[in-house]
């Protein structure tokens, strides 16, 4: 099956170059399409303390698509996992996902700080994160993601 999507808007600013770590201070603008949405889009998302964004990794090399099982950053130390058991951007459908803290909402431009896309990124989604939606029970996930995420915010 085919899904079409068309992005809502683009990440305005932040960092130009793709790099793995140290994403936690940076602050971007995603900036809605006019053409498509008003203000009222956006009305009552300012209430919450972060934001859920959807994007498409568009300078991601589609040649790269991993299918099958690799090294996460190819680091041969760390465990050979399928693509999804890991969240690299050589994904099937170029789709990353990131919770960010939610600065501040101007017209259609949303400010917000921790997202790991860079300027352009088109956007697909927004979604308010809400603590009900995450998690229930004990989370678990092995060690070496701690060691992958040290740097990374």
């Amino acid at each position: 099956m085919n899904i079409s999507l068309e992005a809502i808007g683009h990440v305005r600013g932040g960092r130009t170059e793709v790099v793995d770590d140290n994403w936690g201070g940076v602050e971007a603008v995603i900036e809605l399409d006019a053409a498509r949405f008003t203000a009222e889009s956006l009305a009552g998302l300012d209430a919450f303390s972060h934001v859920v964004v959807v994007y498409h990794f568009h300078r991601a090399d589609p040649q790269k698509i991993e299918l099958a099982a690799r090294h996460p950053r190819n680091n041969p130390a760390w465990p050979k996992l399928g693509i999804f058991a890991q969240r690299g951007k050589n994904r099937p459908n170029l789709l990353g996902v990131s919770t960010c803290r939610l600065l501040g909402i101007d017209g259609l431009r949303v400010r917000v700080q921790g997202l790991d896309a860079v300027d352009g990124t088109p956007v697909v989604d927004l979604k308010p994160f809400m603590a009900a939606f995450e998690p229930r029970g004990e989370i678990r996930e092995p060690a070496w993601v701690a060691e992958i995420m040290a740097r990374y915010w």
